[in-house]
């Protein structure tokens, strides 16, 4: 018997893609989301290579290009708001920044076309056998799928219940991110801009022309209890920066009045192997560096992969699940190392760290100037 039915858990990025594809391919497919209604955090996320072709057979990639950001250049600013220097903030001139939550709700509104859509709702067990996987939910009764599918983000219910406890996959980076909206036009909707201090980074971005501010630094792991806590997040935060000039006792300020900031840590997700049986996870569930948001494209491709394997080899599932993984692993290699390396450039930990940094902020604007002089010289 070929796959008939999947239940997506995360109506995300990953969720609401994998969804797409499994649907239109003729499965019944029903997404479960914990969260009211379509919920993500504001923070830009790239859409580029492969990524790409992927939302333009969605019928997604003209409405993402048309809620992408006007963002080209990352400036560097000392205390007192002086530039330092820029970089462009895109390698390839297709690439589309755009809201994760902008993201998110396009993705969505295509696959809801197509899958069957449950907000409020989650899993508390999963029971599978040979022939599919029984799932429990805490209010609706009972369902049995052919197939599940984790695309429920770094702190995974399937995970938990199909592999085991989070602690045993998920490595704390050292990295935490917290963000809040300015509520307030952007003067500038081309450039981001970025101040530090040794270990610490303040980016204040445009996004679609209001400005949000945001929060990168390196520090312990927090522990459980107070990881989820608002006001511990806040305190944090307003104790980490406390010192520092340029625009931050006015970010702070707006971080402690406001009521929605999104916060999370850098993370490394690490499991042997994506699949249990009949379950299976993608995206940042099944393996991830979560640092500043690069893993949307990945999640994207990674999600199409997976439905596509299932469509075609419906008859092995097992083989099917492996396919997609041994596929899917190789495009993440290159992927973690840039990501890696782009926190070390953005928040040095060190004075000298940051000195090198500035270096390279500086050569490459002044490169630039060099450059368009030349090009205005030959255009006369």
């Amino acid at each position: 018997m070929g796959v008939r039915s999947v239940l997506v858990v995360g109506g995300g990025i990953a969720g609401s893609t994998c969804a797409y594809f499994l649907a239109r391919s003729g499965i019944s497919t029903t997404v479960v989301e914990r969260a009211s209604g379509q919920r993500s955090s504001g923070s830009p996320v790239d859409v580029r290579g492969p990524a790409l072709a992927v939302v333009e057979r969605m019928t997604a990639l003209e409405p993402i290009r048309a809620a992408a950001t006007q963002v080209h250049r990352l400036a560097a600013v000392d205390r007192d708001g002086r530039q330092i220097g820029w970089i462009p903030t895109q390698a390839r001139r297709d690439a589309v920044e755009i809201s994760r939550s902008d993201l998110a709700a396009i993705l969505v509104s295509v696959a809801n076309e197509h899958a069957d859509f449950r907000y409020h709702e989650s899993i508390t067990a999963l029971l599978q056998d040979d022939a599919g996987v029984q799932v429990t939910f805490p209010e609706a009764a009972p369902r049995r799928f052919d197939v599940v599918i984790g695309a429920d983000g770094l702190h995974s219910t399937v995970r938990r219940l199909a592999f085991g406890p989070e602690e045993q996959f998920v490595t704390h980076l050292g990295l935490y991110f917290g963000s809040v909206s300015l509520g307030r036009p952007s003067a500038d909707p081309h450039t981001v801009l970025i101040h530090n201090a040794p270990g610490r980074a303040v980016v204040v971005h445009p996004s679609t022309g209001w400005e949000g501010a945001g929060f990168m630094f390196w520090h312990p792991e927090l522990p459980d209890h107070q990881r989820g806590d608002v006001e511990t997040q806040k305190q944090l935060v307003s104790r980490t920066y406390r010192d520092m000039r340029w625009r931050v006792p006015e970010l702070l300020d707006r971080l402690r009045d406001s009521d929605e900031i999104y916060f999370d840590s850098g993370c490394r997700v690490r499991l042997d192997c994506w699949s249990r049986g009949r379950t299976v996870l993608v995206g940042d569930a099944a393996n991830s560096v979560s640092l500043f948001g690069e893993g949307s494209s990945m999640a994207i491709v990674g999600a199409a992969t997976l439905a596509h394997v299932l469509a075609q080899q419906p008859t092995d599932i097992a083989g099917a699940l492996r396919h997609y993984e041994h596929v899917h692993r190789r495009r993440l290699r290159l992927h973690h190392r840039g990501a890696s390396a782009a926190a070390h450039l953005l928040v040095p930990r060190t004075r000298a760290g940051l000195s090198v940094r500035d270096a390279v902020f500086r050569t490459y604007a002044a490169g630039a100037a060099t450059r368009t002089r030349m090009r205005r010289r030959s255009s006369i």
